[in-house]
This record gives C-alpha cells, sequence and structure tokens, in this order.
C-alpha cells in the first residue's frame, strides 16, 4: 500500500479534505457544525488552558504504511525535520515550564538526528515521550538497541498496538505487524520496560479497525494485560484508548466504504461536554517537521495552523501569545470530543 500522496489520490490534498468534512448535509443527513456543540457547552471560542505538552512531528517516514494513517505516513514519504529546526524546538522548550515532549512521525526513530534529539531533552530535565510503533525496532539492525538507548534516557514508549490478535492488527497495519510487534514489545520486556518497579513506562494504543468507536478503555486495558499475558509473556502499563478521526486515510475508508455519513452521526450523538472541556489541545502545542505550529497533530496533518494572531513558526515562539489564542476548530474536532474523549493520552473522562 502507498502513501495517498505517492497516488496522488484527491485526499492527499487538505483542502479536498476539508471540502468533504464542511458538508453541512451528506446523503441527506444534517451533520451540526462542532462550533455549534462549543458555544451551547460554553466553550466557544475554545482556550488553552496552559501549555504542558510539546508535541513535535519529526517527519512523516515511515516503514509502514497503515490503513486508518492520519499523517499519511510511510516508506514514500520524505519529509523529515532538519537539527536546525530542533534546535528552535530546545530553544522554545528551555524558555518554559512545559514537562513532556512527545515525539511522533512518521516513525520518528527514523529521523537520523532522532536520538540526539532525546539525548538534548534529557538534558533539560523533560520527561520524553516516544510514538514507537515497534516494528522500526526489529526493521533493521541499526535500531535493535533501541530499547536500551529508550531505557538509557528514561523515556516513556507509547507503542501502536490494535489488538491482541494477529489478524485485526495485520488487517490494519500490514501483514507480518503482529508478529513483529511482538518481538519488539518482549525486547522492550527484557530492559525493564513495563516490569512493575522499573521506572520504565509503557503504554500500549488501541484505536478501532473499522468505523467504530472504542470501547471502556479500563476493559480493554484488562482484557489485554490478561491475553498478552497469558499467549506471550508481555507486559505492559496502561492501554490507551483512541478514536479514528475522519481524516486522511481513515477518510477515505470511510467514504471507500460506504461509512462516512453514519461514523460522522455516531460521532455527533455521543459529543461530551465533559470531554470537550479536557481535549488535548487544550494544554499541547503541536510542532510540524518544518517548524510550522499547530493546536494539535490532526489540524497538522489538515494544514490548519494556529490562528493568526498566534506565532506561526517555532522561531517565533512566544508562550503568552500561544496561551491567549483561540484554538482552531473543524468538523473532525467531534473525534476528540466523543463518548469518554479521545487524545493522545487515551481517554479524557
Amino acid at each position: 500500500m502507498k502513501s495517498l500522496h505517492a497516488r496522488q489520490a484527491p485526499l492527499a490534498d487538505t483542502g479536498y479534505q476539508l471540502a468533504v468534512l464542511s458538508q453541512a448535509e451528506v446523503a441527506g443527513a444534517h451533520l451540526p457544525a462542532f462550533a455549534h456543540k462549543l458555544r451551547e457547552s460554553g466553550l466557544l471560542p475554545l482556550r488553552p488552558s496552559g501549555l504542558a505538552v510539546m508535541q513535535i512531528n519529526v517527519g512523516k517516514m515511515c516503514n509502514q504504511t497503515c490503513r486508518h494513517c492520519h499523517v499519511d505516513a510511510g516508506p514514500d514519504r520524505t519529509e523529515i525535520m532538519t537539527r536546525e529546526t530542533m534546535q528552535l524546538c530546545l530553544t522554545a522548550l528551555a524558555q518554559t515550564d512545559i514537562s513532556v515532549v512527545d515525539l511522533t512521525g512518521g516513525a520518528p526513530e527514523m529521523n537520523p538526528d532522532f536520538r540526539w534529539l532525546v539525548e538534548q531533552i534529557s538534558a533539560l530535565g523533560r520527561e520524553t515521550i516516544v510514538r514507537c510503533n515497534l516494528t522500526i525496532i526489529v526493521a533493521n539492525k541499526k535500531y535493535h538497541d533501541l530499547p536500551e538507548f529508550f531505557a538509557q534516557h528514561r523515556v516513556r514508549v507509547v507503542s501502536s498496538l490494535p489488538h491482541f490478535s494477529a489478524g485485526r492488527t495485520d488487517a490494519q497495519r500490514g501483514e507480518g505487524v503482529f508478529e513483529r510487534s511482538i518481538r519488539a514489545l518482549k525486547m522492550l520486556n527484557e530492559v525493564g520496560y513495563g516490569v512493575e518497579g522499573s521506572g520504565l513506562s509503557l503504554d500500549l494504543v488501541y484505536n478501532p479497525s473499522g468505523a467504530f468507536m472504542p470501547g471502556n478503555q479500563a476493559s480493554l486495558e484488562r482484557e489485554f494485560k490478561q491475553r498478552l499475558g497469558r499467549e506471550y509473556g508481555i507486559v505492559f502499563n496502561s492501554l490507551l484508548t483512541i478514536t479514528n478521526l475522519p481524516v486522511s486515510r481513515f477518510m477515505e475508508y470511510l467514504l471507500e466504504t460506504g461509512n462516512y455519513e453514519s461514523y460522522m452521526e455516531k460521532l455527533i450523538a455521543a459529543y461530551n461536554p465533559v470531554a470537550a472541556a479536557n481535549v488535548m489541545c487544550r494544554s499541547t502545542l503541536s510542532i510540524g517537521w518544518d517548524g510550522q505550529l499547530y493546536d494539535c497533530d490532526f489540524n497538522q496533518q489538515l494544514d490548519l495552523p494556529v490562528a493568526a494572531t498566534a506565532p506561526q513558526h517555532i522561531r517565533d515562539f512566544n508562550e503568552a501569545a500561544l496561551n491567549d489564542r483561540s484554538i482552531v476548530i473543524n468538523q473532525h474536532c467531534y473525534g476528540c470530543t466523543a463518548g469518554a474523549g479521545s487524545s493522545c493520552g487515551g481517554a479524557t473522562t
């Protein structure tokens, strides 16, 4: 499977995606504007609650091409963050009390300066999260020592594993992904990740394989721990449930299967004002591979930068101005406010 970008698919154009999202009438169904729901909840305009997380997308290059990927990442993507831009991020970080830096991609480990960036963040005394797809650890011998590197710098590893069965995982992420993921998880366990008392945190991420919302996070965590422990001897700390947002390749899946309208209706019907008050964009700043600033990683992939009143690039970072901005919203935001809520840290309520 190639990325939308490589296939020159219509949805590779973010303007086309936004046009789909903006349709108020789809097959006769009325889809109310997200802003209307926020207004009813007393949350419009949506404002930051204070920066706590700096999320950095270090590039769209990835060793996988997953069916649901909102980044449209893959081996054919060449966008990559330079060390110069990384240094701008570090300079901005040093000016703040932001305690967590969340590194994502693509496969962030494929950036040639990835390890240097982790070392610099560690030197600043901030917690580092790495969004690891697991298979990168066993993809090439140059990555085989990543578990030891992560442990050395006390990196929190957040890993994608859509299911505890090979069939459902491979259907979403590619043939053989489950087997390679299990191998990588065992390597992480061997250096202490997920082991009680080690202080090395290993979290798994579950997102549905179809046009439905995730189940109860606590119940799924218990089931994952039982099955992975019993069948593979694997341990981990927490399971995070994330709702698939109608963006990029997941939007393509919804449109191709005729599920777009019904999926949007499900998200809208499940709108939760408590989840809306806790959305991750209120405490997170998203930085693109080129240094552009966004309210969240999903807005980044839709080319929706922060409000024009705020700095647009990390070189112009100004925490006060960013905390004073209005957060840019669109219809995809329903995904973060449905049911128990969804964020890069899992359910929000």
